[in-house]
């Protein structure tokens, strides 16, 4: 223990190797559900659900393990979501390319994602922004991962008139729902750690003996408790790496648009997490930034390579902010989860996606606590940070709804002659965002 305290410095940053564990048992539990989503999105485009079940947790565990070992903070990686729906649904099925040569230009796009890491080019872009966009990218993430939550619980449910509505409130998940909120919220205000796994298990343990109204249980007991990894023969190393050079027309714009996709994404979730673990923990901004950039493009060139979409730092790592990890210990622990879930399978699907709901909203709710650090007495200020809040929610994009804030950001500085005031990496942000959203 007193080596894990050290070489994490876990006491240094007001933590300790039990909370540390727990907020890594925390992590996964929200991120789990990547093992069923992702195999089934990217099966569409020809691949072996199987196989992408093992690939997906592989590369979860090697990209979570190196984050935390590289960089020591607490955020986990697995493949993104949103990512994988541009993967199987715009460049497979709306471009007509392959799985293979799509594998390719995901490959390519972490080469080039790695190369400006190691220059320092996304640090200083991060360094760069303007204080008010930062909290609006905390607190914007915020809101989408409390609306994702809202969703999966069945509170807030499609609507065609208004879009989205109230859902059916007459339902077991619903209740289930409220009930683990109010559990987690009734401990975290009394200050108990590993407040968000608890509830998780004791919803889960409900969940087996609750029927939905066709008399099913809503989580399902597995047939068996152990099964072996499927093989991930047909995807490792399958990229047909000669197609970007047979057709630099197509491949080079998608190329650039993951490349826009993957760094910003990648910017507002780390520029959110760390902003969230700084008010938390009240340190600094870790030092160790750059190389958790590192290590995020690394993961894709490892995930092409594997046979997966872009891996990338995910947003739920901030559930185990929240149950107070502060070190890499935590993203370990979730690497370690993941590596035990390829034995466990059965029993990870079993759980059901609502149960993990409550811990979204109440992450999401917290992580807008910084709006309370806006200057709300200057306009050029606080409306293009609200505006960047409510398009990263509504849009269901970080990187759009950050596109927006950027651009309004200097329309308002402008406006209020204040252009000199603009730096000239956020003056780039501007143009490169005018481009993502106009011209591509």
């Amino acid at each position: 223990m007193n080596f894990l305290d050290r070489f994490f410095e876990i006491s240094k940053r007001n933590s300790t190797v039990k909370t540390e564990i727990t907020a890594g048992f925390t992590t996964f539990a929200a991120m789990s559900y990547i093992l069923a989503v992702n195999p089934a999105i990217l099966s569409s485009t020809g691949m072996e659900a199987a196989g992408l079940i093992t690939v997906t947790a592989i590369a979860a565990i090697i990209s979570s393990i190196a984050m935390g070992l590289y960089s020591n903070l607490p955020i986990a990686a697995a493949p993104a979501m949103g990512t994988n729906t541009y993967f199987a649904v715009i460049i497979c099925a709306g471009m007509g390319l392959t799985w293979q040569q799509a594998l390719s230009v995901t490959f390519y796009n972490g080469i080039v994602f790695l190369l400006i890491s190691i220059c320092g080019v996304r640090e200083k872009i991060i360094k760069s922004l303007p204080n008010a966009l930062k909290i609006s990218l905390q607190c914007g993430i915020g809101l989408f991962i409390a609306f994702m939550g809202l969703q999966h619980s069945g509170i807030i449910s499609k609507n065609d008139a208004t879009f989205v509505a109230l859902g059916n409130l007459d339902t077991p998940q619903v209740w289930l729902t409220l009930l683990g909120f109010a559990a987690m919220a009734s401990m975290i205000a009394k200050k108990v750690r590993g407040a968000i796994i608890y509830s998780i298990l004791a919803i889960t343990a409900i969940a087996f003996f609750v029927p939905d109204a066709d008399g099913v249980p809503l989580a399902k007991m597995p047939e068996k408790i152990v099964s072996l990894p499927n093989s991930i023969s047909q995807t490792f190393c399958a990229l047909d790496f000669a197609y970007p050079f047979r057709d630099i027309r197509t491949s080079l714009p998608v190329i650039f648009t993951l490349l826009l996709l993957d760094l910003f994404d990648t910017i507002g979730t780390v520029v959110a997490l760390c902003k969230r673990m700084e008010s938390a923990n009240h340190c600094g901004e870790p030092k160790s930034l750059s190389k958790a950039l590192v290590v995020d493009s690394s993961s894709t060139i490892m995930g092409a390579l594997l046979g997966t979409s872009t891996v990338t730092c995910f947003v739920e790592s901030a559930s185990g902010i929240e149950d107070g990890g502060r070190t890499g210990l935590v993203s370990i622990i979730t690497g370690i989860c993941f590596a035990a879930a390829l034995f466990f399978t059965p029993i990870i699907s079993s759980i059901p996606a609502f149960v993990t709901a409550p811990a979204l909203i109440l992450v999401g709710i917290m992580m807008m606590s910084g709006i309370g650090s806006l200057n709300t007495k200057d306009p050029a200020e606080h409306m293009p940070a609200i505006f960047c809040m409510m398009m990263i929610m509504l849009s269901f994009s970080i990187t759009k709804g950050f596109a927006f804030g950027v651009i309004m950001y200097v329309l308002m500085m402008a406006a209020s002659s204040r252009i000199k005031k603009i730096s000239a990496p956020t003056w780039g942000l501007f143009a490169v965002m005018c481009l993502f959203l106009f011209a591509i």
